[in-house]
């Protein structure tokens, strides 16, 4: 028996996430096999202090699979390693993939997974996020196999070194019913997907020639930009930017919301970051009743001091 994680690539890379994948596999797995599985990672060898026992890494001439392709994939070396535990993230592609792995091997899928299940009354339960994240339920797999999809950030990294076995094959998969022509993506500037701090303003900014200073803070933290939906409606930023309920969820480690007065669906996409900083100059915006910190005051004042004090405290500890 062993326990099998779907490791996501991203431009022949491993993604941030598979590190906290592997965490949570390995503490799952306890003495049973831990092995990862990815598709064209070119750094694969370096994936060594996450407790992954073996990575197999699958040479395959596109660049990216299509969701038929990883289910067919990740099912059909599950069924090789005897893995009765499938582990894969929460991006919008494994929401997609979960459940056609889940039905290739006739298991039960309980995504959005927030922490190790619990023993209780001879069953396992899993602690999961529901209802767009405002609050929690603990489910039960009723099939001898289950997917578990892990909520970002829920689990954490933990580093566990230890010898790895890596191989690397080729496997034939059946031609998809839909293949991706091409994907357009922003270079140069880190993505909210992966991003650790997001920083995102909505119509307080007047117009789209005040993006500057939100570049600039963004650049100066290591951040990822984002908007809301009525901006990217407007055509002020790209609709790839659009974060909350109806557009990307965010589960940062430091979510900034500045000009944002925090509308339910925009809550509901960003509420299971851990902590959120708002600045807006009404005093009543919802935002701030879910903020974990606020600042009352007109962001073209707040936002340049900030930047100033920020660019100080780098220089000071540089």
């Amino acid at each position: 028996m062993s326990v099998l994680v779907y490791l996501e690539t991203e431009n022949q890379s491993l993604k941030k996430s598979s590190a906290e994948l592997a965490s949570f596999a390995k503490a799952l797995a306890g003495s049973e096999k831990t092995i990862g599985l990815c598709v064209n990672a070119s750094d694969a060898a370096n994936f060594t202090s996450y407790g992954l026992d073996e990575l197999i890494v699958i040479d395959h001439p596109a660049q990216t699979l299509s969701a038929e392709e990883v289910a067919q994939l990740v099912a059909a070396i599950a069924e090789e390693v005897s893995a009765i535990k499938v582990i894969i993230g929460s991006s919008a592609d494994a929401r997609y993939y979960g459940s056609l792995i889940a039905a290739r091997l006739s298991a039960s899928y309980i995504p959005n997974v927030a922490a190790i299940p619990e023993q209780r009354d001879g069953e396992l339960l899993y602690k999961r996020s529901v209802f767009t994240n405002k609050g929690y339920a603990y489910t039960a797999a009723k099939a001898s196999r289950i997917v578990i999809g892990l909520s970002k950030n829920a689990f954490g990294i933990h580093e566990n070194n230890q010898p790895l076995t890596l191989s690397q094959r080729s496997l034939d998969l059946d031609t998809p019913k839909v293949r991706s022509e091409g994907v357009e993506k922003a270079s140069g500037k880190a993505t909210i997907a992966d991003a650790d701090v997001v920083v995102s303003a909505g119509r307080g900014l007047k117009g789209p020639e005040n993006w500057g200073m939100i570049e600039e803070l963004a650049d100066i933290l290591g951040a990822a930009t984002a908007c809301s939906k009525p901006v990217s409606d407007l055509g002020w930023r790209p609709h790839g930017e659009h974060v909350g309920q109806t557009g990307k969820p965010v589960s940062t480690n430091l979510y900034i919301a500045i000009g944002i007065s925090g509308a339910i669906q925009h809550l509901a996409g960003v509420n299971t970051s851990k902590v959120k900083v708002v600045i807006n100059n009404d005093p009543e915006a919802p935002f701030f009743k879910a903020a974990d910190y606020g600042v009352v005051g007109d962001a073209f004042e707040v936002v340049p001091q900030l930047i100033e004090k920020l660019k100080h405290f780098k220089a000071q500890t540089a």
